[in-house]
């Protein structure tokens, strides 16, 4: 309760200044953050120095300070929802790649936008909804409970569903995808920890496998899509080419191609933007984590 309060404590004062001053407010809160949250800070700049090896000390932390800069401001656009319109948050975003995300629509299964932690999904999620179709975004459940509400409320308005990470919430996905629409959901982090183990940056993460099963059992394609932020505090949007899944008959092996596929894109965006990967939680796991690859079906992606 005492962080839901606190929450909308900060949220009450970003709504009422202007955007500027929301955002130096917002990166004094995560010059704090950065100073006293040290677990949170230790394990971002864990998971950064596993993408970048290449850094040193000093360069880690002056990335990890721009990644705790560019997720204050993320959650500043956040606080803002309540009084953001669709029409108003058009100019902020520039899209590039949208005949990948129309092949992905002429399948008429619905699409399944798969990206990372990254950027303000917000944004794009409001506009697509409002232009293109329905989106639902899949993703963990907040404690509080009154946070999670309040963030559900929230992005309703602005016409995006939000559903859980259960099966309850799966099956909901499922519905959503059957009558074409949108559904975005982060596989950088797996919540229930029911996923498989991968290599990510060449280390062991245990990657949810739900976005690849699907795919294969209803013929839903795959559409790697990244939003970050501009130096001008304007958004840019890429949808890259869709994956189409074929099962070949191994399941495993297949689910197994297909994730690794997703993972293999989506860390070529995180090398690109890593002070925009907010992710201040440990995903890596021991080498001796990895699994042996299953299954010995050939896998063939249809682009």
């Amino acid at each position: 309760m005492i962080r839901y309060r606190g929450f909308r404590a900060m949220q009450w004062v970003v709504e009422r200044l202007p955007r500027q001053w929301g955002y130096a407010f917002a990166i004094m809160v995560g010059r704090f953050a950065f100073l006293f949250a040290r677990q949170a800070r230790s394990a971002l700049e864990e998971n950064l120095q596993v993408a970048l090896p290449e850094l040193d000390r000093r360069q880690l932390r002056r990335v990890a300070w721009r990644n705790f800069r560019n997720h204050a401001k993320a959650y500043a656009d956040l606080m803002r929802l309540p009084v953001a319109r669709v029409e108003d948050l058009r100019p902020l975003l520039r899209v590039e790649g949208t005949e990948n995300l129309e092949r992905a629509r002429e399948r008429h299964r619905g699409v399944l936008v798969i990206s990372v932690h990254m950027g303000s999904w917000e944004v794009a999620a409001a506009i697509w909804a409002a232009t293109v179709a329905p989106v639902t975004l899949f993703a963990e459940e907040l404690e509080p409970r009154e946070l999670y509400e309040w963030y559900r409320r929230t992005r309703a308005r602005l016409g995006i569903s939000v559903l859980p990470l259960t099966r309850a919430g799966l099956r909901q996905v499922l519905v959503a995808l059957e009558q074409d629409e949108m559904v975005i959901t982060a596989i950088d982090r797996d919540i229930t920890g029911t996923g498989i183990v991968v290599e990510f940056f060449g280390r062991p993460a245990r990657i949810p496998d739900g976005p690849a099963a699907i795919a294969l059992r209803k013929g839903t394609p795959l559409l790697p899509v990244a939003v970050y932020r501009l130096p001008d505090d304007t958004f840019h949007a890429v949808g890259y080419p869709p994956i189409f899944a074929e099962p070949t008959g191994d399941r495993l092996a297949d689910v197994r191609c297909v994730t690794c596929q997703l993972v293999e894109r989506l860390e070529q965006v995180i090398r690109a933007h890593p002070d925009q990967w907010h992710l201040p939680h440990r995903i890596f796991l021991p080498p001796q984590s990895l699994e042996s690859p299953v299954g010995s079906g050939r896998f063939t992606l249809r682009r």
